[in-house]
Parts: structure tokens; C-alpha cells; sequence
């Protein structure tokens, strides 16, 4: 029997017009949807692209939870349990298209199942989607970089003193429960910001200062940073 192939499919940023005609086109041909979550009701890929492809309903679904931890031993566990997973539907022969936000390439939970599934042997390929800055930059009708500024894009949950200092454009991502204090370092540093919540998605929030930017901001949420008079 031919082993099934598995498909890291980018769902774009939250509007569900934004997925790609190659995302749509893949989940529809996939016969297994994989998605990073306990249940379909709470994942947002999954509620994205239903919106999409409403006969991914009929389609099962693979659970694959993924704990938002730093913890190196309970990340590996995750890994190693849902590449295992997704290695027995692959060997069945069966197509699998595991939902991501965003692009798949860009700070994705997919890529540490992507690289463990193809050390294993089996076909795996990332299916590009519309990522959340670039969403963000055209919600808010600017550009990111022009000429030749350069992008810098940060995990704002780690040390971002040192990456602010950075010429250019910033985009900040993933910053949780440090919000408040990326908040005070953008406002040190002077710089001039936006920060989108939950971009192209129920509850969007636009916020067009540091000073606006709120401490219970949700995990969603995309900060654009450039130096005065840029």
C-alpha cells in the first residue's frame, strides 16, 4: 500500500477569504484533518477554514493538543506523540492536512511534527498561507518596510531590549503574558506603533499607540513597531 502524504496548511491570519485556493483545494482532497487542539469547536485554524470548506465537517479529525509551554521535556512528549499519531494514518495510506494559523513556516508548532515525520520516512509538504503581519499591515492600510528597510520579525515573549534596537520595521509576535512589559519598553524607546487583536477575526481590536495597548490584550494580538519619522 503507497504511505499517505502529510500537508502543513497554512489558514491564513483569521479571515477565511484570505486562505490560499491551494489551501482550500488540499483540505478538500485530504482525507484526515489534523488539528493542534483537544476540540474543533476551540481551534481557530479549524474555525477558520470550515468557514472555507465546510465539508471538513464530514472529514475525521485528528486531535494533536499542543501545550503552550516552554517546557522542553512536555514540548518533545507533544511532539513525539502526534508525529506517532499521524505516522499511523500515514502508513495507512491516507492524506493528512494538519491546520495551521497563518503560515506554517513562521514560528509554527507544525514544523516540529513536519521534520520528525519526514526523518521517519513519509512525504511532507508546507502549503503557504497569508501571514498575520502582512494581514495586519493591509488592515491597516500601511506598508511594512519601503526601500531599504529592513523587517524584523520577534518573538516578543523573550528578551526584546536588545531586538527593538533593530533598524526598520519590528513586528512583534506571540507576546502573552508579557504584553505589559513589551508596552513599556515600546513607550521607553519612543517608538511609533500599532498593534492589531484577533486581525480579520471576531473581536478585532486596533490600537494605534503603546499607550493604548491594554495589559489583558489576548494571544492574538500583532504589534507593528517603527522608529520615529519612518
Amino acid at each position: 500500500m503507497k504511505q499517505g502524504r502529510l500537508y502543513g496548511v497554512g489558514v491564513g491570519p483569521g479571515d477565511p477569504e484570505l486562505m490560499t485556493l491551494k489551501a482550500v483545494r488540499i483540505i478538500r482532497e485530504c482525507q484526515v484533518i489534523a488539528i493542534p487542539h483537544r476540540e474543533k469547536e476551540k481551534c481557530t485554524a479549524y474555525q477558520i477554514a470550515r468557514q472555507a470548506v465546510p465539508e471538513i465537517e464530514e472529514k475525521p479529525c485528528l486531535f494533536l493538543p499542543m501545550p503552550m509551554t516552554k517546557d522542553r521535556e512536555i514540548l518533545e512528549k507533544s511532539h513525539r506523540e502526534a508525529a506517532d499519531k499521524l505516522a499511523e494514518r500515514l502508513k495507512a495510506g491516507e492524506q493528512v492536512a494538519f491546520l495551521t494559523l497563518g503560515d506554517a513556516t513562521i514560528y509554527s508548532t507544525y514544523l516540529y511534527v513536519h521534520e520528525r515525520i519526514r526523518k521517519m520516512g513519509f512525504e511532507a509538504e508546507i502549503v503557504s498561507g497569508i501571514t498575520s503581519f502582512c494581514a495586519v499591515a493591509a488592515r491597516l492600510n500601511i506598508g511594512l518596510v519601503e526601500k531599504a528597510e529592513p523587517l524584523h520579525v520577534i518573538p516578543a515573549s523573550y528578551q526584546i531590549e536588545e531586538a527593538l534596537k533593530l533598524p526598520g520595521t519590528k513586528v512583534l509576535m506571540k507576546a502573552g503574558k508579557k504584553i505589559g512589559q513589551v508596552r513599556e519598553e515600546l513607550l521607553r524607546r519612543g517608538e511609533t506603533v500599532v498593534m492589531i487583536e484577533n486581525c480579520g477575526m471576531e473581536g478585532e481590536q486596533i490600537y494605534r499607540s503603546a499607550q493604548e495597548i491594554p495589559d489583558d490584550a489576548g494571544y492574538y494580538s500583532l504589534i507593528i513597531a517603527k522608529e520615529k519619522g519612518e
